[in-house]
């Protein structure tokens, strides 16, 4: 009973009305407060930054209050200027706050080098196949020098001079095999 009588009484009463305004003002508060300090309903539109160097991109996201981070380089696109940018995130036309950062993936300036592997002594079909496989074009017009064993691989040249196994050329590039041509000793 004393239980009940204190639930109804004016003291009681008064405590829960004072505790609810509370609750109320302070949520009220919080919410206003947030909307303030995170720049709530302010948008600037991200834009379109591919196949613009990076230093046009860099000028454009510091004229809009935007930072950038190179994440990567990716695989050499020739359709891309050098050092372009190839994707983003966000995207183009997506809506930021600003000092928000963008990520950009740029287009390296060369095809990424590839190792030779040791090909001398393979015939010229293995030669191809494995040049092939790591992203390099072997020239219809192979080079025939004397040598007892017929279509095997003497060697090899880029751009006019002789290559050997483990030196760097760029992916997609054309060789010329030095073959045998079976008729030396």
């Amino acid at each position: 009973m004393n239980l009940l009588r204190f639930l109804i009484s004016k003291t009681f009463l008064t405590q829960m009305a004072i505790a609810g305004i509370g609750f109320f003002v302070l949520v009220f508060g919080l919410k206003f407060w947030l909307g303030y300090t995170t720049n709530h309903n302010q948008k600037i539109e991200v834009p379109d930054l591919h196949k613009i160097p990076i230093e046009q991109a860099a000028e454009k996201l510091k004229e809009l209050d935007l930072d950038f981070i190179v994440i990567d380089s990716a695989n050499y696109n020739p359709t891309y200027p050098k050092k372009s940018v190839i994707e983003q995130s966000p995207e183009a036309g997506d809506f930021v706050k600003e000092k928000r950062k963008i990520y950009l993936t740029l287009n390296p300036s060369k095809y990424r080098d590839v190792t030779l592997p040791q090909l001398n002594g393979k015939t010229k079909r293995q030669a191809i196949s494995n040049l092939r496989s790591i992203g390099i074009s072997v020239n219809t017009k192979f080079i025939y020098v004397k040598d007892i064993g017929k279509d095997v691989v003497r060697g090899i040249r880029f751009r006019g001079k002789t290559v050997n196994m483990g030196d760097k050329i760029p992916l997609n590039s054309i060789v010329d095999l030095i073959l045998g041509d079976g008729k030396g000793r």
